[in-house]
């Protein structure tokens, strides 16, 4: 049990260009999605999205109390909730700042207890937890507009 965080990168598959014989690749690796085939009122592939773990995070406490004010609106809920890029480069540019004054770690990016959370220490692991999100922002913000990001947190 605990703190277990995910950034979803989600990309619609349109009816038209690539994207049909993207949805035709991924129903012709999963055999079981040609039984899904409807007739002449829909696509010949049922596939509509695809959907990757693009960040994952175990007890990012921080991480998480960062995206429950910032995306979820205050709601600590474990829902699903929207991510755009403009948030994802407010967190980057935050971490750029409390790595760069470590001493306002705690003011400017306050690990946050909870049940199963993790430390509530601004440590080594909580460093490390700002660095690998840090280039993990990066390495998503690097995906082209047509994918949409969500986070989700349980525990």
């Amino acid at each position: 049990m605990g703190l277990d965080m995910y950034l979803n990168a989600k990309r619609f598959l349109w009816s038209q260009g690539e994207d049909v014989q993207i949805a035709k690749a991924i129903t012709e690796l999963l055999p079981e999605l040609s039984k899904l085939k409807r007739g002449a009122s829909f696509r010949e592939d049922p596939v509509r999205e695809i959907c990757i773990e693009a960040l994952y995070w175990r007890k990012a406490n921080a991480i998480h109390a960062w995206f429950v004010r910032n995306v979820q609106g205050g709601q600590d809920d474990c829902g699903n909730y929207r991510v755009d890029r403009t948030q994802l480069q407010e967190l980057a540019s935050l971490i750029d700042q409390v790595l760069a004054q470590k001493g306002k770690a705690s003011e400017l990016l306050p690990p946050q207890s909870g049940f199963f959370f993790g430390s509530a220490e601004v440590d080594e692991y909580y460093y490390s937890d700002l660095q690998r999100t840090k280039n993990g922002i990066a390495n998503v913000l690097e995906l082209p507009d047509c994918w949409d990001f969500e986070y989700h947190s349980s525990w």
